[in-house]
């Protein structure tokens, strides 16, 4: 009996880790209207490099006058890199300008599509599925 309660009890760990980290990853279309395109400028003011997706978020002035801090997903750092994007491309008090598509939920998040700094005009992709069903 105790070998039975035992195998069970493992069995549950098992199970919760496993799906945990599967719970975590999102698809694109579970979370972002592809329909909702939007474009906004502002300064950066946080960046988390991190795995599985980059978020950083901006300061974005609204056309009533009102700042409003956004929230912006970009694909995993490995990707990002490869496109040309180190952890130092965006630094606290850079201002940006940003064309992604809205979340569903009416939240002020973004999934990032392409950044384009405004000190240089480098324009980088970000997109971390571009409507692929990532």
């Amino acid at each position: 009996m105790k070998l039975s309660l035992l195998s069970a009890l493992t069995l549950g760990i098992a199970m919760t880790t496993v799906v945990v980290p599967m719970s975590a990853h999102h698809s694109f279309s579970a979370e972002y209207d592809a329909k909702k395109v939007v474009t906004l400028t502002g300064t950066v003011t946080k960046v988390e490099w991190m795995n599985p997706h980059v978020y950083f978020y901006l300061d974005v002035t609204g056309e009533d006058g009102k700042t409003a801090n956004w929230a912006f997903e970009m694909g995993p750092p490995n990707g990002l890199q490869r496109s040309g994007w180190t952890r130092n491309t965006m630094q606290i008090g850079t201002e940006v300008t940003v064309n992604g598509t809205l979340a569903k939920d009416g939240s002020k998040q973004v999934n990032a599509r392409t950044v384009t700094l405004t000190s240089t005009g480098q324009k980088l992709g970000a997109a971390s599925s571009e409507g692929k069903g990532n």
